[in-house]
């Protein structure tokens, strides 16, 4: 595939495309519940589709809007994973950032193993040791 097919969508994903993009790079499923309730709150998405237009990779920023967001749900099919897809996305979400962060605004994520090394290019640094990330996660 050549990279340049690859169109930027800023738009939120529907619920079954989300999903779908989740489950199918890897992440954890969402219930369909979960999805329709959660999407409509985003703050910021991005998707990228493929020379067919069909959704290929993600990401999104969720929060308060004011003082706390979060990256989430960067995801990339594996068969283009490798390709800069992710770098793309996290290109548009910092470009975000930039321009509606305001000052104190406290952005965060959770890097799953060797994805720390592509959101450290855009910024990211480790909280440990002076804060721990933690999670309760309704199953």
């Amino acid at each position: 595939m050549n990279d340049t097919a690859i169109t930027v969508l800023l738009a939120t994903p529907d619920a079954a495309t989300y999903r779908h993009l989740r489950v199918a790079s890897g992440l954890s499923d969402k219930s369909a519940e979960a999805a329709a309730r959660g999407l409509p709150n985003t703050l910021f998405a991005v998707q990228l589709l493929d020379a067919g237009g069909q959704p290929v990779a993600m990401g999104r920023v969720i929060g308060d809007g004011g003082c706390f967001y979060q990256v989430c749900d960067i995801a990339v099919l594996p068969a283009h994973q490798g390709r800069g897809l992710g770098k793309r996305i996290m290109t548009e979400i910092r470009g975000w950032l930039d321009a509606h962060v305001p000052e104190g605004g406290y952005v965060s994520l959770i890097a799953d193993g060797d994805a720390q090394h592509l959101y450290a290019k855009f910024g990211f640094k480790p909280t440990a040791p002076a804060s721990i990330g933690m999670a309760l996660s309704r199953r």
